[in-house]
């Protein structure tokens, strides 16, 4: 599980926004958020890497803990994604990432 030290590595403030480091995961058994895997968030999606899906699937998760829809701002079809976040501070993301990962224990 990450700690908020590891959770506060994978956000940055840029201008009103957030961006989230993401690494993906396609074709996991389920879709989750795991955690902090080097400088990047770790998410698990069952869809598989074909046309956008799994880039689909991490951003309906990350909406759902996040309340906001995040959009994808790189990394397209890399395993490394950045994620734009709308009107959420980093430590708004940061809180709530923390939020997710002590229920989903």
């Amino acid at each position: 599980m990450a700690n908020g030290a590891d959770l506060e590595r994978v956000v940055r403030a840029s201008g009103d926004d957030t961006i989230i480091d993401v690494w993906v995961v396609p074709g996991a058994r389920n879709t989750e958020v795991v955690g902090v895997h080097g400088d990047a968030l770790r998410v698990r999606v069952a869809a598989p890497p074909e046309g956008g899906k799994a880039n689909q699937a991490a951003e309906r998760i990350l909406r759902q803990i996040l309340g906001v829809r995040p959009v994808l701002e790189a990394g397209r079809s890399s395993r490394r994604k950045q994620l734009r976040v709308a009107g959420l501070s980093p430590g708004e993301v940061v809180d709530a990432l923390r939020k997710h990962l002590a229920g989903s224990r």
